[in-house]
């Protein structure tokens, strides 16, 4: 699933692409990457996008935690790529393969596709009108993200620091592999009540989270994506990972075997010589 490192390689590398863009028209191709619930409700949530995206011009190109926003002059396209959703870009108008939705511009188009139809596209007035973004928490890689905020958002928590980490109403955008990375970087356990955690943990965990999604921003982005290559994808983030799907496999800081746990349904990797 991208997280917030490649969501943000995407918004970056998005935005001179189609920043000032005028949407000539919009297809939804497969109404259940607008609507999951019913049959009913995505062919009318398809038909709202289509009529609200048609003529509307892209403004700007944001990301908030996970989601990737194409900010219009008037309402907002939120784009969320789940697990293997990815955006195309077709010098024409003419569009191929598989294609969930397509926004037309002069000189080409963007494509939503996710042939596992986990994706979705959505429109809305605004940003948080979206649930999940207006509950969200701090982006870890602002300025309003420092060892004193993280500290104090601990405290207020009894559950295990990997799940306290996926929250996104904490956290925006921390998902589970550079979770585990940050806690393997601040050698603290997976399973310590997140309000047990020290302020000296903390302030490594601090570091940890923001050095690891920096790292893996940088790789994101060399090379960055490539939306005319429908087989591009992120390449070299095993290189930066030290534990994530390496279980079994020595810990590189103390010789200690990687373990793999589940956590809520999800992987966890760690070290349980050197993550107290």
């Amino acid at each position: 699933m991208p997280e917030l490192p490649e969501v943000e390689a995407l918004t970056r590398t998005l935005r001179p692409l189609v920043a000032g863009r005028k949407v000539l028209g919009c297809r939804v191709i497969h109404a259940i990457a607008v609507q999951p619930t019913s049959r009913r409700g995505a062919e009318q949530a398809a038909a709202a996008i289509e009529k609200n995206a048609r003529g509307r011009t892209i403004r700007a190109v944001a990301r908030r935690g996970k989601y990737l926003l194409l900010l219009l002059d008037r309402g907002c396209l939120v784009l969320h790529f789940k697990l293997d959703g990815q955006l195309i870009w077709f010098p024409t108008r003419r569009i191929s393969g598989h294609v969930d939705v397509a926004f037309e511009m002069r000189g080409g188009t963007l494509a939503f596709v996710d042939r596992r139809h986990f994706g979705r596209v959505q429109w809305v007035d605004a940003p948080e009108d979206v649930p999940g973004i207006r509950k969200m928490g701090v982006e870890p890689l602002s300025r309003e993200f420092t060892a004193a905020r993280l500290a104090e958002l601990l405290r207020t928590s009894r559950r295990p620091l990997k799940a306290f980490l996926l929250d996104q109403a904490k956290i925006a955008g921390l998902g589970n592999i550079y979770s585990n990375e940050a806690m393997w970087r601040a050698r603290v356990s997976p399973q310590r009540p997140a309000y047990r955690v020290t302020r000296q943990q903390a302030r490594r965990l601090h570091k940890g989270i923001v050095d690891v999604l920096r790292r893996a921003l940088e790789c994101c982005l060399r090379p960055a994506p490539d939306f005319r290559d429908p087989n591009w994808w992120f390449q070299g983030l095993e290189t930066i990972l030290a534990v994530y799907g390496r279980a079994g496999e020595k810990c590189r800081r103390c010789g200690g075997t990687i373990r793999r746990i589940e956590q809520s349904g999800r992987s966890t990797f760690w070290c349980l010589r050197c993550q107290r």
